[in-house]
């Protein structure tokens, strides 16, 4: 029997990461290990699990496990600073979106095909709406800014608000004696209370101004890869062994998250308008991938029909 804890101890040595087949893996994660919902996005993960500082990518065969400089619970603000820098979490995503590109062989696409949930119809739609958006994006990026910040953001964050005073009344239903008599005791303290701070907070930022947006993201933006250029500067400089990452990775992304601060000081505002350009590359390549993919899905279809009735 054995455990993944079990093929770790390499990463205590300087190994950056570590692949092990599941097939060596007999058994199931532990309890201490939790599922993590926001990742650098990564090429063939299926999802991610974290245990302290241990993150591991789960793929279609393998478990592949790198070790945190710092634990996310424990340590956010640094964990984004030097595990997951701006720049880093950009270019990665880039990458996973252009791996789904690659051709696929015919066991993934009978796969795919066996366990299609959406209708490339679906798919093409979507990737033609996302491009359009895409391009939305990148002709008004102001008006884009605009809508996301003084519309989207406040929306969100007032739902979010009335469902955390939701689940606190839900909890108090619970708490009825003969819940609390048969050990249903869930409720959690302030639960409502800061429901109605997020509400609050939310009605707020809908009154404010465009320009105060921005320079609230300037700060932002600047304090994060400013910091990150710092921490990944100086591990740079105690040479490769501080770096198992990727020296010339971690030094580049350095050396261009400080430029970009330094030209934020110059030409104010120009990080706000770096990122809305992102953000409309990043919609346009999902809707290119989606667009692709639904093409290709249709393709495989057709291929596959005209096979069974040749049969």
């Amino acid at each position: 029997m054995s455990r993944l804890e079990d093929y770790l101890e390499p990463l205590s040595k300087g190994v950056w990461e570590v692949s092990v087949d599941k097939s060596d893996v007999t058994e199931p994660l532990g309890k201490d290990w939790e599922l993590s919902a926001l990742n650098v996005p990564s090429p063939g993960t299926i999802c991610s699990y974290r245990k302290g500082q241990y993150h591991v990518h789960e793929t279609r065969d393998q478990w592949k496990v790198h070790l945190d400089r710092y634990d996310p619970k424990k340590h956010p603000i640094l964990h984004l600073i030097d595990d997951a820098p701006l720049l880093l979490m950009i270019g990665d995503t880039f990458l996973a979106l252009f791996s789904t590109l690659k051709p696929k062989g015919k066991k993934d696409i009978e796969e795919i095909l066996k366990d299609q949930k959406q209708s490339w119809h679906f798919q093409v739609i979507a990737g033609i709406f996302m491009l359009l958006l895409g391009i939305y994006i990148f002709d008004d990026p102001i008006a884009a800014f605009s809508g996301a910040f003084s519309i989207g953001l406040p929306l969100i964050m007032v739902g979010f608000g009335i469902l955390v005073i939701a689940d606190g009344i839900w909890n108090l239903i619970k708490r009825r004696p003969e819940n609390v008599e048969n050990g249903i005791n869930q409720v959690k303290r302030g639960e409502i209370p800061w429901g109605v701070v997020i509400v609050a907070i939310g009605i707020f930022a809908m009154d404010i101004d465009l320009m105060t947006w921005m320079r609230i993201l300037t700060l932002i933006l600047m304090v994060w890869m400013f910091a990150s250029a710092i921490f990944l500067l100086i591990r740079v400089g105690r040479g490769r062994k501080a770096v198992p990452e990727g020296f010339v990775s971690r030094l580049i992304i350095g050396v261009i998250s400080l430029a970009f601060v330094i030209c934020t000081i110059y030409i104010p505002y120009s990080l706000v308008y770096f990122m809305i350009l992102t953000v409309s590359a990043i919609v346009f390549v999902i809707g290119l991938v989606l667009l692709i993919n639904g093409l290709r899905l249709r393709h495989f279809m057709k291929v596959i029909k005209l096979k069974a009735d040749s049969e």
